[in-house]
């Protein structure tokens, strides 16, 4: 069986005047968000800009020795390679602030670090010389066995 039911008309009846007035309502708002949100990011871009992501540039160099080099030349080249990276890195890249560098010298199958080098943008500037920066490892030399090369003769 099945029942039926008249439909009632609803005692409210729709104006289209009304029902256009609530669309634009929510319209407008809706249009003013999305046109008010560029300016908005502008303004505080421009107010308060993102900040500077700075960082320190860190690179490990690695040096063979030569046949009849002693170890007081080796560091000179150590020393001459730490300052041409130092200098690379800053020129490279504008958002280096610190350089970290490590040389490492190759003899005969051993390695060891001979000098680091640690230095700001502000300090390289006032004065570029590795020699002031850098921090040398007294123990590298016995670790090279290179302590009596002064002494071998020449080949």
């Amino acid at each position: 069986m099945s029942k039926i039911s008249a439909h009632l008309p609803s005692s409210i009846t729709p104006f289209s005047v009304i029902s256009q007035i609530a669309r634009r309502i929510r319209i407008i708002p809706l249009v003013v968000l999305l046109i008010s949100t560029v300016p908005a990011w502008l303004l505080m871009e421009a107010i308060v800009p993102q900040a500077v992501r700075a960082y320190t540039a860190r690179v490990d160099l690695a040096i063979d020795r030569l046949p009849d080099e002693n170890y007081e030349t080796v560091l000179r080249r150590a020393e001459a390679a730490v300052r041409a990276s130092a200098q690379r890195s800053f020129d490279q890249d504008i958002l280096v602030t610190d350089v970290s560098i490590i040389v490492s010298v190759q003899n005969q199958g051993t390695i060891a670090p001979v000098l680091a080098l640690d230095v700001s943008r502000p300090q390289w500037r006032s004065r570029p010389d590795a020699q002031n920066w850098a921090t040398y490892f007294k123990t590298a030399r016995s670790l090279l066995f290179l302590e009596n090369s002064q002494d071998l003769p020449k080949k």
